[in-house]
C-alpha cells in the first residue's frame, strides 16, 4: 500500500491533523518513560534518588541523539525520495541506516558500561547520589539496543505516511512502562533499579512492533537483507542529513553535563533535583513542538521534492500555530502553578519547593517564543538543508547557552544558572528570525515561478 501518495495530494490542513496529532501523542506518551520513573522514585526513593536519576540524563540523551541521527537522518532522505518518486532508493536508504542502529547501539553500550562510574562523576554525580544513578544507568545500557531500533525506526514509519502506526509504537512501550514502573519500584521494592527494568522491558516491546511492521510486509518502504550492507553513499548522505537533530541533543547533553556541575557548585544535590523536575516539566512542553516537527517534516519534505512549495510553506505556517499554542501553555503552566508542579514529583520535601518554585519561573519566562525557533530549524532539515539547521540548533544551546550558564553564575550564583536560559532563547529567536526571513523571501520566489499563467 503507498502511504506515501496522499503526502502531495491531500489538503494541508487534513495533513497536518492527520500526522501531527498522532505524532503529538507519540511524543508525549514517550516522555512519559523519563517521567514517570522520576515521578515513581521521586515520591518512592527520595530526592537524592531523583537527583540520581538527573545525573543519567544527559547520558540518556547521548542515546537518543544517535538514534535521531541515523532514524531522522534517514527519514528525512526517504521523504524526499519517495516524493521524487524513487522507492527504491529509499528502501536501501532504510535497511543501511537499520544497520547503523543496530551497529551504533552495541558501540554506545560497551563504551559506557566500561567506564561508568567515571563517566557519572563527570556528569556532576556526588557521592550521595552515584549509586542511585549507576544501579539506574547500568540496566538501561545492556537494553539500549531496543531504544535504538524502537525510536530509531519508527521515523521511518513515518516517513512513508502511516503516523498512526508510527503512534502506536510509542504509546505501547510508554504504557507498558507506566504500569509496570509502580509495580516494581513499590511491590517489588526495587526502587531505582526496579524503573530501569521495567523501561527496558517497554522499549523491547516497542522495538518489537517496530519490526514487525517490516517484516509483515505492511509497509510501503521495505528493509531487504540484500540492502543492509552499509554504502559509504547512504551513510554519508543519513549522517548529513541528520546532523542536526543530533547536534540539538548532543549539545544537550553537553549542556546538561555543565548543568550539572554548575547546580552541584552553586545549590547542592536538591538544585540538581530541582532541575530534573523542572526540565521533565519542560519536556511535557516540548515534546508535542518536536511532535509537530516530526508530523511536519514528511509534509514539507515530500511536497519540497515534488516542487508544491505553496504546500511547503502552508505546512510550515500552520505547524508555526500549533508549536506556539503549546508553549504558550506551558508559559502559563509554570507561571501560575509551579508549587503544584513540583510536589507532583515530590510532596514531602520543603526545601525542593522552595529552590524550584522561583527556578521554574526564571527558567520558562521566554518559553512562548521557542517554538518558532525549533519550528524553523527543522524546516532547514525537512528541505534538505541541514548546514543551516546545524547551526540554528546550535546556535541556541551551544553558542549562547552554555557560556551563560557559566559565566552568569560567577555574579549572580544560582539565579544566575536559572536565568541563562531565557536569556539564550530570546537571542537564538531574534537571530532565527533574520535566517527565516530570507528562506521564506527564495521559498515566495519558487512559488512564483511553479504558477503556471493561463494562456490569453
Amino acid at each position: 500500500m503507498d502511504h506515501s501518495k496522499v503526502l502531495g495530494e491531500e489538503s494541508i490542513e487534513k495533513l497536518i491533523v492527520k500526522f501531527s496529532i498522532p505524532a503529538i501523542i507519540g511524543m508525549l506518551v514517550n516522555a512519559l518513560y523519563n517521567v514517570v520513573d522520576r515521578i515513581f522514585i521521586g515520591n518512592g526513593v527520595g530526592s537524592l534518588a531523583l537527583s540520581g536519576l538527573t545525573v543519567t540524563f544527559p547520558i540518556m540523551l547521548i542515546s537518543m541523539a544517535l538514534s535521531m541521527l541515523i532514524g531522522l537522518g534517514a527519514t528525512s532522505l526517504i521523504s524526499i525520495k519517495l516524493g521524487e518518486k524513487k522507492k527504491e532508493e529509499a528502501e536501501k536508504i532504510a535497511a543501511n541506516a537499520f544497520t547503523l542502529l543496530i551497529g551504533v547501539s552495541l558501540i554506545y553500550s560497551v563504551v559506557f558500561l566500561l567506564f561508568l562510574d567515571k563517566i557519572l562523576l563527570l556528569f556532576g554525580a556526588s557521592q550521595n547520589t552515584l549509586a542511585y544513578a549507576r544501579d539506574y544507568l547500568s540496566i538501561i545500557l545492556y537494553g539500549s539496543i531496543f531504544q535504538f531500533i524502537g525510536f530509531g525506526m519508527n521515523h521511518f514509519i513515518r516517513a512513508e505516511g502511516n503516523p498512526k502506526r508510527a503512534m502506536s509504537t510509542m504509546v505501547i512501550g510508554a504504557v507498558l512502562n507506566t504500569v509496570l514502573d509502580p509495580l516494581f519500584i513499590f511491590v517489588f521494592k526495587m526502587g531505582v533499579q526496579g524503573a530501569a527494568i521495567a523501561t527496558i522491558i517497554s522499549q523491547a516491546v516497542s522495538a518489537t512492533w517496530v519490526l514487525y511492521y517490516f517484516m509483515a510486509k505492511k509497509s510501503t518502504v521495505k528493509i531487504h537483507a540484500a540492502n543492509m550492507k552499509l554504502s559509504w553513499k547512504y551513510v554519508r548522505q543519513i549522517v548529513s542529513m541528520g546532523l542536526a537533530p543530533f547536534s540539538i541533543q548532543l549539545v544537550g547533553s553537553v549542556y546538561n553535563l555543565i548543568l550539572n556541575n554548575s547546580l552541584a557548585r552553586y545549590g547542592g544535590d536538591k538544585a540538581i533535583a530541582a532541575m530534573g523536575i523542572i526540565s521533565s516539566a519542560a519536556m511535557i512542553v516540548m515534546m508535542p513542538v518536536f511532535g509537530i516537527n516530526q508530523g511536519t517534516q514528511p509534509i514539507v519534505g515530500y511536497n519540497y521534492g515534488a516542487e508544491k512549495y505553496d504546500r511547503v510553506k502552508k505546512a510550515l505556517m500552520y505547524a508555526y500555530i500549533g508549536a506556539t499554542f503549546f508553549v504558550v501553555l506551558g508559559f502559563l503552566s509554570a507561571m501560575f502553578f509551579p508549587t503544584q508542579i513540583i510536589q507532583f514529583f515530590n510532596r514531602t520535601d520543603g526545601e525542593l519547593v522552595s529552590i524550584g518554585v522561583p527556578a521554574m519561573r526564571i527558567f520558562s519566562l521566554l518559553m512562548p517564543v521557542i517554538g518558532f525557533q525549533i519550528v524553523s530549524s527543522n524546516y532547514f532539515q525537512a528541505i534538505g538543508k541541514p548546514k543551516k539547521s546545524m547551526f540554528l540548533t546550535l546556535l541556541r544551546q551551544l553558542i549562547v547557552l552554555i557560556p551563560m550558564v557559566i559565566i552568569l553564575p560567577l555574579f549572580f550564583g544560582l539565579n544566575g544558572i536559572w536565568y541563562a536560559v531565557p536569556m539564550s532563547d530570546g537571542i537564538s529567536t531574534m537571530l532565527t528570525t533574520v535566517f527565516m526571513y530570507f528562506e521564506l523571501k527564495e521559498l515566495n520566489k519558487k512559488i512564483t515561478e511553479t504558477v503556471k499563467v493561463p494562456a490569453i
